[in-house]
């Protein structure tokens, strides 16, 4: 994934990207059969939820440790339309992380052909359960940049979303 330069960058990134699939629903399309832009923000979530899963990271261990993630700022460029009915899949890398933040890096391409349908980037910061900002243990700043190996079909993260 490309990344565009910004203070920060050159930080450890963990490796290869997670790999997530979903199919389009009609619930998901517009009259025109398009996906709507919003979905791609939920598309990541997932995929994001799925990458962080299978690196021993789930979110609900995460919280349970008086961490919360939230999303601080979100950006999706939209190259070409998703349509009903493809699959679409959501290739996930962290880009930037610290003892505060953890950026988050998204391609959505055609499952089948590769067409790269739009590029998204979360921003999150390590909170408490109040919502004040804190510092991640290091364990998990840890976690969240040791290098992973090439996804394969049969691992957890490389899911189908197809209802």
């Amino acid at each position: 994934m490309k990344k565009d330069p910004k203070p920060g960058a050159g930080r450890p990134q963990a490796g290869a990207p997670a790999v997530y699939r979903t199919r389009v629903r009609y619930a998901e399309v517009d009259r025109m059969g398009v996906a709507y832009h919003s979905r791609y923000i939920e598309w990541f979530e997932a995929a994001r939820t799925e990458m962080l899963r299978s690196m021993g990271l789930p979110y609900r261990t995460l919280e349970e440790s008086g961490f919360l993630l939230p999303v601080r700022e979100v950006s999706c460029l939209y190259l070409a339309p998703a349509r009903y009915d493809d699959v679409v899949e959501i290739r996930t890398e962290i880009g930037e992380v610290s003892r505060l933040i953890v950026e988050l890096l998204y391609e959505a391409a055609e499952a089948d052909t590769g067409r790269l349908l739009a590029r998204g980037r979360t921003l999150h910061c390590f909170t408490n359960p109040s919502g004040r900002p804190v510092r991640a243990e290091p364990g998990v700043v840890a976690l969240l940049t040791r290098p992973r190996k090439q996804p394969t079909e049969s691992e957890p993260h490389a899911q189908t979303r197809t209802a």
